[in-house]
């Protein structure tokens, strides 16, 4: 589902905005809500709400929806008012981060976003970053729970991005090219060719690695 649009954007980037499903979060952590984050970053470089609508093509009541964090936004969202506010796509994601590696155990995975229908009733999906403390990345290690996606709506954008199953079945639909993945199987491609990832049946959880590019 997509969130209300005034016109038609100028950046083209929808990472994952079809992937659903939920990631039980460890004990002891929360979701990170990303909307001060971006109000954060949108004053320190002096933009108004209705100067970033008009550079993303949202109503600027949904964007102030989400800097109040009432609505939750998809990836693509995200990636869409990272480059519009010229900022690395992980800074809004998961933090800038301060450290020259990151080892993550089991329980410390960070629950760093999740996604809710545009009006914030229900949550969508949640994702689990696997690598939030690196300063200066350019990749993104996701835990990603899938449902089915019955519309079959694909996406595009630019970059790079690797899945690897790690339960249930995944279809995967690259052009006019479909695939289904088993645990253990895993696929790369380039993000510019039209692309679809999403449980084949009930759900499915994969490790998603994104690059900007």
């Amino acid at each position: 589902m997509q969130p209300p649009e005034k016109n038609t954007a100028h950046i083209n980037v929808d990472f994952f905005e079809d992937l659903t499903g939920e990631i039980r979060s460890e004990k002891g952590s929360s979701v990170q809500d990303i909307g001060p984050r971006i109000k954060t970053l949108r004053e320190e470089k002096k933009v108004s709400l209705e100067e970033l609508a008009g550079a993303t093509g949202f109503d600027t009541s949904y964007l102030a929806s989400i800097e109040q964090s009432e609505v939750q936004p998809q990836l693509g969202t995200i990636i869409k008012l990272s480059k519009a506010l010229d900022a690395v796509f992980s800074r809004l994601l998961s933090g800038a981060g301060d450290k020259p590696y990151a080892v993550t155990r089991r329980n410390e995975r960070k629950p760093v976003t999740r996604t809710t229908t545009p009006k914030g009733q229900k949550q969508l999906y949640a994702y689990q970053s696997l690598d939030a403390e690196v300063q200066g990345r350019h990749m993104e290690a996701l835990l990603v729970q899938l449902e089915e996606n019955p519309d079959e709506e694909t996406s595009l954008h630019q970059g790079e991005e690797f899945i690897f199953v790690l339960e249930g079945q995944v279809l995967v639909k690259l052009g006019e090219d479909r695939f289904e993945l088993e645990p253990g199987d895993s696929v790369y491609y380039l993000s510019t060719v039209p692309h679809l990832v999403a449980a084949k049946k009930g759900r499915a959880t994969i490790l998603a690695v994104l690059y900007e590019g």
